[in-house]
């Protein structure tokens, strides 16, 4: 027992937790405020406090947990919404209570299947059983290693109740994990493996592997939360752990209430059975976003540690990072630019190299995909949170403004963006190295010529370059944008996608050859082009038909 001596927001300071560890949980007076330890000097220890401390006096009592600041792991999990704690929001009420203690979840019952013997020997990381949740993916329960002297039958099993003893040491289907410390692997795989998304300009031309890691900054109003959560529901995961880190709570509430709506393509269900939602708003203590997204990668890893693929999406972590300053103000820690702390790129690098594909201790392929939005100040690409992050991550799709504005989904600025293990990935795919390479060059060529003709206007350049410019209207309009709210164009599998790409890689060859042979390129910018900018909007088999009617087009054209 401690006692509380100052209270300054969020930063509160004890004296008298003889043998304290950093980074260890506390409470903090009577209504037990949940903290943990980020300093510390002789008996005198510096807190952060995860609830609001009004009310909270110097005097009050304070307590260690004896342990790390953890998380509540179990089947549970998926289609829950938890705060930045794991603590289940559902039922909660309207307001919500810190002294009230979290609900808990051992009155629920669900229905267990051994996977392992008794009497055999079950190693690290291999299942003991599953557990049925609906249409979610099955829920594993992992051995801590060593040999099982008795599990439980099939059956129902309530969430607090073990279901094997296994080494002497008997295991439930809950278990408190500490969120700081990185689940371990056996190995981490180096061949990237895309990740479908779904949305065309990010599959063909940004694409991000399986357990790589992706920024995505961009201004006010530039669709970020959009794509994220265009993501969430198409991408080709197995769980999706989305992170809502101080944003509004509209847009979270919005979340929440789309994912339960949306039947999920993979398995006919709910796509909320197979997500979490980790809600921090930003009505919500302001810390608690710090915890957040080390409590989403936990959840994550986890999850990973069963042979799943996850995708965890934060949303976004320049709030997080307003955390870290915040708190490093009140401490009186030396800032650096914009007043951020000065280990701000080492905490970005600490939450980013947790993405991985790997091999499991259970000898399973498993990954952590981390894409995270960043929200500049005025659309800054150069303030430091957005200049860090670039750093670490493997793919940055950066959002534009302009594009934004007029009405270009999604506005990701193709110039602006990288993929560094794009032409590896690519190159995996029949064809796709060259369809990329060609799309791509089309694509830059059109950038450099439209500045070009800004200055000297379109019709005084030569047919090549007006062609360029042509080729890259079709290409932003046919196949980059893409409509959130169709049926059809909301998701993109990769082989239509490809459909797409060849039959306007088709359409604009046919325009360069026509201008070689004297074709005036003003009869070519006057034909209707409508028919494959459409296409996208059509059934894959009408795709050829409508290439075929504009090359026809094109031929009568001479």
């Amino acid at each position: 027992m401690g006692t509380v001596t100052r209270v300054d927001g969020p930063l509160v300071e004890i004296e008298g937790l003889a043998g304290a560890a950093m980074f260890e949980s506390v409470v903090l007076g009577p209504h037990r405020l949940p903290g943990e330890i980020i300093a510390l000097r002789g008996d005198r220890a510096t807190v952060q406090a995860y609830e609001y401390t009004g009310g909270l006096a110097p005097g009050q009592p304070a307590e260690r947990r004896g342990a790390p600041l953890s998380a509540r792991l179990g089947p549970h999990l998926l289609g829950g919404v938890f705060d930045g704690l794991l603590r289940p929001l559902g039922g909660a009420g309207m307001w919500l209570d810190p002294a009230a203690p979290p609900a808990r979840t051992e009155a629920r019952s669900w229905r267990f299947t051994p996977l392992a013997g008794e009497g055999r020997a079950a190693a690290r990381g291999t299942p003991l059983g599953s557990v049925e949740s609906g249409s979610s993916p099955p829920y594993l329960v992992l051995s801590p290693g060593g040999e099982v002297s008795r599990i439980r039958p099939a059956g129902p099993c309530p969430s607090g109740a073990p279901v094997a003893v296994v080494g002497g040491a008997e295991v439930a289907l809950e278990r408190e994990q500490p969120v700081r410390r990185a689940l371990p692997y056996a190995a981490r795989l180096p061949e990237p493996v895309p990740l479908t998304t779904g949305q065309r300009v990010v599959d063909l031309l940004l694409p991000v592997s399986l357990g790589g890691t992706v920024a995505v900054p961009g201004g006010f109003g530039t669709g970020k939360t959009v794509l994220l959560q265009q993501i969430a529901k198409w991408c080709d995961a197995d769980v999706v752990v989305y992170v809502g880190c101080g944003e509004r709570g509209n847009e979270m509430a919005d979340v929440v209430a789309e994912l339960g709506r949306l039947a999920d393509p993979r398995t006919g269900g709910r796509l909320a059975d197979r997500t979490v939602v980790i809600a921090n708003t930003s009505n919500m203590p302001m810390m608690a976003r710090e915890a957040g997204v080390y409590t989403g990668v936990t959840v994550a890893e986890h999850f990973r540690d069963m042979g799943y693929d996850v995708v965890v999406i934060a949303d976004s972590t320049s709030r997080w990072a307003e955390a870290l300053r915040e708190l490093g103000s009140r401490r009186g820690a030396l800032p650096a630019e914009e007043g951020y702390p000065a280990d701000l790129a080492s905490a970005l690098a600490a939450f980013y190299e947790r993405a991985g594909r790997v091999t499991t201790l259970g000898g399973a392929t498993g990954s952590v995909t981390i894409i995270g939005a960043v929200s500049p100040p005025g659309g800054d690409m150069t303030e430091p949170v957005t200049a860090q992050t670039q750093r670490f991550v493997r793919t940055l799709w950066a959002l534009d403004r302009d594009l934004a504005y007029a009405r270009h989904y999604p506005a990701v600025s193709w110039p602006g963006s990288f993929a560094r293990d794009a032409d590896a990935m690519a190159a995996a795919v029949p064809g796709g190295a060259e369809r990329r390479g060609r799309m791509s060059g089309l694509l830059a060529e059109a950038e450099r010529v439209s500045a070009l003709a800004e200055l000297v206007g379109a019709g005084t350049l030569p047919p090549q370059e007006r062609v360029a410019l042509l080729a890259g209207r079709l290409i932003a309009e046919g196949f980059l944008r893409q409509s959130a709210l169709s049926p059809r164009d909301a998701f993109c599998r990769p082989e239509r996608t490809a459909l797409l790409a060849d039959a306007l890689l088709a359409v604009v060859a046919r325009c360069r050859t026509l201008v070689e042979g004297q074709v005036p390129v003003a009869r070519l910018e006057q034909l209707d082009f409508t028919p494959i900018l459409r296409a996208k909007e059509a059934p894959e088999e009408e795709i050829a038909a409508r290439r075929d009617a504009v090359l026809a087009a094109l031929e009568a054209s001479r």
